[in-house]
């Protein structure tokens, strides 16, 4: 397998510390990238995180390499998520502040205004998916997992994959195309 991190988790099953401490430097910042958009604080994606890394660290020995271990650990996460998630009560994010609150030390990506704005509009609008398609649209497009990656850690089919990127699509498409349209 070419995962570089195959190696990594083979030492670290053999209790290898140093190994697991370079797989949690490789891993850390990603993951808890992706829990941090789903669940809107930085506090929760953190012990998200932690939880996260303490069952895969329980589970090393059940992973088998079928997949990479970025995979298997997203998957994890996932699951660790959809628990939290059950035990909370619905909360609604608080969008505008997000943005202002989470400044980025590289070079600014947006150089005018006008790409924020859109930015921002894209953003609020994939908050606004349903739960599962916006879990979707998160691993694919921000964590960059491939449509096979993104159906395993949520345990579907590649083909309903497709199909809720291609519903998220085809709503962002519509919301973005009106000028200025409202968030709802």
């Amino acid at each position: 397998m070419s995962d570089p991190t195959s190696r990594l988790c083979e030492l670290a099953r053999e209790g290898d510390r140093e190994a697991a401490g370079e797989l949690v430097s490789l891993l850390y910042e990603r993951l808890y990238a992706w829990l941090r958009r789903l669940t809107g604080s930085e506090e929760d994606a953190a012990d998200l995180t932690q939880k996260t890394f303490a069952r895969a660290w329980t589970a090393l020995a059940s992973w088998q390499g079928r997949s990479s271990f970025s995979t298997w650990l997203h998957g994890i996460g996932h699951h660790v998520y959809v628990d939290w998630r059950r035990a909370q009560p619905p909360v609604s994010l608080p969008l505008d502040e997000w943005w202002t609150l989470c400044p980025d030390d590289a070079p600014d990506p947006f150089e005018s205004a006008a790409e924020r704005d859109l930015a921002e509009r894209l953003f609020a609008h994939v908050e606004r998916l349903d739960e599962d398609t916006r879990q979707t649209v998160h691993l694919h497009y921000y964590q960059g997992l491939s449509l096979a990656e993104t159906a395993e850690v949520l345990d579907i089919a590649t083909s309903t994959v497709k199909y809720r990127l291609r519903q998220a699509l085809d709503f962002l498409k519509t919301r973005l195309a009106e000028p200025k349209a409202p968030v709802r």
